[in-house]
């Protein structure tokens, strides 16, 4: 399936492989931006990002405010010149299939497995928007996972 982040460069989403910590922005009922840093793993060919979180988390009640099919978010990360932000519509994820699946993929892009959490959820974003701006060198300080 062709989807928005599959439209850029190569090296757009080696950049959404490699370590990097990333921010999520959610917007809280009155309208203002709430943005944490958080883990984000992209799934390429369905279009989609993961967030694996607590349900009792800020982000989360941000989501369920919002009417259904209108949360609208976006994750970015940044290394020195390199950035690319992902915008989309946000549902929050609870099944246990999902959940793993976020987790496993969490494992894979940095290099650790996080601790079983029974709060655990999956913000799940559905890709509208890709932009960035990644063909540029790497930064010295950029810790790529094995």
């Amino acid at each position: 399936m062709r989807t928005e982040i599959n439209r850029q460069s190569d090296g757009y989403l080696e950049f959404w492989n490699e370590y990097h910590l990333c921010t999520l922005t959610t917007l809280r009922p009155d309208g203002r931006p709430h943005v944490v840093p958080v883990g984000v793993t992209v799934d390429a060919d369905a279009g989609t990002a993961l967030v694996i979180t607590r349900k009792s988390s800020k982000k989360v009640a941000n989501l369920q405010a919002a009417l259904p099919g209108q949360a609208r978010v976006a994750v970015c990360q940044v290394d020195g010149g390199r950035w690319a932000t992902l915008e989309g519509t946000a549902e929050v994820r609870t099944h246990p299939a999902a959940v793993n699946d976020a987790v496993v993929r969490y494992g894979k892009r940095y290099g650790r497995t996080p601790a079983p959490d029974p709060e655990r959820v999956v913000i799940e974003i559905t890709i509208d928007r890709a932009m960035g701006h990644v063909d540029v060198p790497k930064s010295k300080t950029t810790n790529a996972a094995a």
